[in-house]
């Protein structure tokens, strides 16, 4: 009964000892120069969105500097021409952020998504690690939103894991989808490799504009998590789904009408997509809650 209880309980919630030991497979996965199309030097192999360096300091101009690197505040303050001096990163801030709100706590096989959407995280975040990239990222419910600065080592991914794992945290303000991803862009950096790990529900016009803001600085990485059942509902017949605890509802998939809506609904945020995806050099793809997350990374 208890070994019932765990294997339940492993599927519609994730633990932290799970994330950890998915290190050892994710220092199988070669993330750097195949699943990722570049025009620029380095360990990544993407569109080039930024320098890969840090602000130093400004200086005054000089013949030759890049016009593009003119520090115009310093420049308007002085009254003369500054440009702005970087100094190289040594390591690639890689972002991933994890939507983890009420609807990817739902799976009718397999696991649930959010249970997915973890295990994803986790895989690039210990890929990341090996590769000597400095890890952060964001984890946002419904009412709850945190980022996490990017660090190098060991310490970082444990960090990291844990507020996936620790997302019962005080509420702050209500979140959806198009206010996480303005955040995303408050909070990544130019040049940062970006993962975006979502259901992507409530994908509208201004979230499209943040991704598509987004994707001009950073590379951008879009891993949609899903469920057979939003794809494709059953056959003909009523069935009841349920919270496990109070609430639940019945779906007539005899309704011809209501089933057309709803599977309008998904390729409608599907199409979406990857037509953003293509238009700005976006990576796209989907894993199911079916799916093994180490196969579909690989």
């Amino acid at each position: 009964m208890n070994a019932k209880n765990t294997l339940n309980n492993d599927l519609i919630s994730v633990q932290l000892r799970t994330l950890i030991n998915l290190a050892k497979p994710a220092s199988q996965l070669k993330l750097k120069k195949s699943s990722i199309r570049s025009r620029q030097n380095g360990g990544y192999v993407s569109p080039s969105k930024g320098r890969g360096m840090e602000f130093d300091e400004s200086r005054l101009y000089q013949p030759g500097d890049d016009i593009r690197s003119i520090d115009w505040r310093v420049t308007a303050r002085t009254g003369k021409t500054h440009t702005k001096i970087y100094r190289e990163e040594r390591e690639r801030p890689v972002f991933i952020s994890v939507d983890d709100r009420p609807a990817m706590h739902f799976a009718t096989r397999g696991v649930f998504k959010s249970v997915q959407a973890a295990k994803i995280a986790a895989l690039l975040a210990w890929t990341a690690q090996e590769h000597g990239d400095r890890i952060g990222g964001q984890i946002y419910t419904d009412l709850f939103c945190q980022e996490i600065k990017p660090q190098n080592g060991k310490h970082a991914v444990l960090h990291f894991l844990n507020t996936i794992i620790k997302t019962d945290s005080i509420p702050q303000t209500e979140m959806n989808l198009e206010q996480a991803l303005a955040r995303l862009n408050q909070h990544t950096r130019p040049g940062s490799l970006v993962y975006i790990i979502s259901d992507f529900r409530g994908l509208n016009h201004k979230s499209e504009n943040h991704l598509v803001k987004l994707a001009r600085h950073c590379d951008v990485v879009l891993i949609q998590v899903y469920d057979a059942l939003e794809s494709q509902l059953p056959k003909k017949g009523r069935y009841r789904f349920t919270n496990n605890e109070d609430r639940s509802v019945v779906v007539d998939t005899s309704d011809n009408q209501f089933i057309h809506s709803y599977q309008k609904l998904f390729q409608t945020r599907l199409k979406s997509l990857q037509k953003i995806s293509k238009k700005m050099g976006i990576v796209f793809f989907q894993c199911s809650t079916t799916d093994d997350p180490v196969k579909v990374l690989r």
